[in-house]
Order: structure tokens, then sequence, then C-alpha cells
């Protein structure tokens, strides 16, 4: 609209000026002469028409921008919501609106390209970037906070393999070794080391086509972008959330800076001997008594099972004692 008024007003100065110029031509002697200036009243008007444009610009901008901040808070905010309820359901559903809106709608996710942006200080004016600063703000004080959650709920990409997973038949499955699985989880760190070297060296950014599959969300990508994109989603069929675990460089970085995290999960004296937890973790994130943090999503599986009086070894065998204690008074 902005745009528009003020072509219309530049139009008609030049209609003005032109209807002024052709009328000053003689037909009769050929003699041309100067077109009349515009009056005082003209540029009056033109003035105040343009200044009304420049005090509605901010205006109609921060109700733009104001829309897309609260539409993504109220995003993030329920994807906060889903992890301290700590329900299956709700994070399905958390999942979905990942997909859809900051996916699909917004094509909004945090890239490598933040990442060169942020090394050559390259970043979007905070007045056309609002939404991206609240995003990027709320992902590396989620993960300060409690480790990987963006990874584990918010990223579109990685809501959409978690989503597949609800409906791909556990028979399709194939677990790596555990030997093996600790060792592809540092691929993710030599491409997030190889990506940032080969853009220090050469400044191309475009390099993220070939290292994320962001881009499926907007539907643009080459003939070997979409093969490489195929034959990754085919391979996600069989080994759970492999890019994630294995090859997402955005995840190595969050990883890195988990090593931060404030609030970590808790763990029961039993978890000493009991591999209930290990076996359930789709993450490959639990070793034995130990939960490797820079690889947890806090998918919310293991707390779940943490907090499972009929199930967590835990609360048994503080029921049976309770029950012994009770049988000897």
């Amino acid at each position: 609209m902005l745009a528009f008024r003020g072509a219309f007003a530049l139009t008609v100065c030049a209609l003005v000026w032109g209807t002024g110029a052709v009328a000053a031509v003689q037909p009769e002697s050929g003699v041309h002469t100067d077109p009349p200036p515009l009056s005082l009243d003209d540029l009056a008007a033109l003035d105040a028409l343009l200044e009304e444009d420049a005090e509605e610009a901010p205006a109609e901008f921060d109700r733009s921008a104001l829309m897309d901040v609260g539409a993504l808070g109220l995003v993030l905010a329920f994807a906060v919501f889903s992890f301290v309820k700590k329900s299956e359901r709700l994070k399905v559903v958390s999942l979905m609106v990942s997909v859809a809106y900051l996916g699909f709608y917004k094509a909004s996710l945090v890239s490598i390209v933040d990442i060169f942006g942020a090394l050559r200080w390259s970043l979007p004016a905070f007045r056309d970037g609002q939404a991206y600063y609240a995003l990027v703000v709320f992902t590396l004080v989620s993960t300060i906070l409690w480790g990987r959650l963006y990874c584990g709920r918010i990223c579109a990409f990685g809501a959409l393999t978690q989503l597949m997973d609800q409906v791909i038949p556990s028979r399709f499955r194939i677990e790596p070794p555990v030997w093996l699985d600790r060792k592809l989880i540092y691929a993710k760190y030599v491409v997030l080391g190889a990506a940032v070297l080969y853009f220090l060296a050469s400044g191309d950014t475009l390099v993220y086509r070939y290292i994320e599959p962001f881009w499926i969300f907007t539907l643009n990508g080459s003939v070997v972008m979409w093969t490489l994109l195929a034959v990754l989603l085919l391979a996600t069929i069989f080994v759970r959330n492999l890019y994630c675990r294995y090859l997402c460089s955005v995840g190595a970085g969050l990883g890195l800076l988990s090593n931060l995290t404030v609030f970590r999960i808790k763990r029961w004296n039993e978890c000493q001997t009991c591999m209930l937890c290990e076996k359930t973790c789709e993450w490959g994130a639990i070793d034995g008594p130990k939960i490797l943090v820079s690889e947890c999503v806090r998918c919310d599986d293991c707390e779940r099972l943490y907090a499972d009086e009929d199930t967590c070894p835990h609360w048994l065998i503080q029921k049976y004692q309770a029950t012994r204690a009770a049988l000897e008074r």
C-alpha cells in the first residue's frame, strides 16, 4: 500500500508536469516554452502525502513484525509447555506445528548459514529480522538451560523425521551397533568443521545446500539436491533420526553449547546397573549411568520412564522395600 501510494504521488506529479509541458507547445509557431512550475499548494500537498507515508511506514512494519514474533512466540511457548508436561501426545502436536508453521509456512530454521553470518558479522538488520533473532536467541538460551531442545522439538526437519518414526513399522528399523554409533556421532562435527573452513577460505555460503536438507520446505532444489534428499529420507526409514544424529552441523554446534546446560536429566543410584533407559533412548544419548548431553535432545522418553513408578526399577525397589518393612513389623 505504501509503495502504491508513493508511486501514485510521483505519477500525479509527472502527469501534472507533462500536461504543462504539452500545453506549453505552441502548435502555430512550433515554439517551445518552459512548462509552468508546480504551485506552492501542489508542493505542500505532495510533502504532506510523503510525510504521511513516512509516518505510517513504521506502524505498518511494526504490525507485521509483531504478528510474526507473536506467532513464533506461541509455537515456542507450546513446545516448552509440552516439554515441561512430559506428554507424548503434546510432543507429537508440537512436532506437527513445527513442521507446518516453522517448516512449510515460514521456512524458518536455524542453519549453518547463521554460523557463517556470525563469523563474518554479517547478520540481518534487527528491523527486518525480529522473528529471526527471537528464534536464534530462544535456541541459544534453551540449549544452555535444557540442552538440545531445539533439535528435539522445534527444528522442522528434525520434527519431520520424528513424525516419520511414528508411522514407520519398527520391523524396518536397523540400529547401528553401539561401538559404531559412538563413532558416527562425531561425523557431524567433521561436517561442521569442514563447512566452516570452506566458508572462511572461499566465502561461499551456498555450500549449505549440500549439507543441509532444510531447503525441502521451500521446494526449491536442483536435481542433485533432490536426489541426495531422497537418499537421505530413504536411509532414515531404516536408521531413525539419521541426519540429526550423525550429519547435522547445527546439531553439532548446539551439541558443543549443550555442555553448558544447567538443568540436566536426573539419575537414580540404580541407573548404575539398569540399562532400561539406555535401550529405550532412540538417540544413542545414554551410555550406562551417563547421559551424553551433546547427543541428548530432551525427547522425554527416558524422563517419562524415569518417573514411571510401575516400570522404573528405582520405584519398584522402593515399593518392595516398603512392603517388606511393613511385613516385618
